[in-house]
């Protein structure tokens, strides 16, 4: 599990090798530019459960490396500018480690932190999940979830989210498919000089996702599909489930 996490952050490196290392130059930006990239860094940035509704119990815990894909075509012209890169991408992967854990009375806890590569992005969140109802044979799991993130080391954006979602699932044998819907809300501030507070922006965005989860004794498999306003994620997680 070590030894994964570095080498999804490399492969993520070399996927984005046109971002400069650092974000800094966000007064280079007008201000419909700064809304197109708070945009797609609210459907980047939010996050993303990979899980199945259904509780984890007690006992239980979710351990995995995870990476999230998400289209910034929207964006890349912005965020080409303010990081100084010679060509913009249209795609942000983000590298996690996520970690999962059951507690009494359905109720589970989850965080993640992350470093997208070559730039100076770092991300943390978390998750507080309450299971409706915890499923069984005959009916699905159905959970209310929490959650927000956090952006740091880029110095010159204050960046979070909070969400809210409700996600059903219904477990067959090893494979569990699930879905759900929910809202994000985003808050995105330039911390630059000579803008005035123009760039500032808050705003909500719709969410909907599906993902399966696959068990193989301890080892875990998730892939989730999520649509948090105008662009699309998908991620993967690969790890260790009881």
């Amino acid at each position: 599990m070590k030894k994964l996490f570095p080498l999804l952050c490399l492969l993520a490196g070399f996927s984005q090798s046109a971002i400069a290392a650092d974000i800094t130059g966000l007064n280079l930006l007008s201000t419909e530019q700064f809304k197109l990239l708070s945009e797609d860094f609210g459907s980047a940035l939010s996050y993303k459960p990979v899980t199945p509704a259904e509780p984890l119990g007690i006992t239980g815990f979710d351990i995995g490396v995870e990476v999230t894909s998400t289209d910034i075509s929207k964006s890349s012209t912005a965020l080409a500018t303010a990081s100084g890169g010679s060509t913009p991408i249209t795609t942000l992967i983000i590298p996690k480690l996520h970690v999962a854990k059951g507690l009494p009375f359905g109720i589970d806890v989850a965080a993640f932190i992350a470093s997208v590569p070559t730039t100076n992005i770092k991300l943390v969140g978390g998750e507080l999940r309450v299971a409706l109802l915890r499923g069984g044979i005959a009916y699905p799991a159905i959970a209310l979830r929490g959650a927000m993130t956090s952006l740091s080391g880029v110095d010159q954006l204050a960046f979070s989210t909070k969400s809210l979602d409700l996600s059903i699932s219904k477990g067959f044998l090893m494979f569990t498919p699930y879905a759900g819907v929910g809202q994000v809300w985003v808050d995105s501030k330039a911390n630059v000089a000579g803008t005035d507070g123009a760039l500032s922006e808050s705003f909500t965005q719709s969410k909907v996702f599906a993902g399966a989860n696959l068990n193989l004794g301890l080892t875990n498999f998730a892939l989730e599909a999520d649509k948090t306003g105008g662009a699309s994620s998908y991620s993967f997680k690969f790890g260790f489930r009881w």
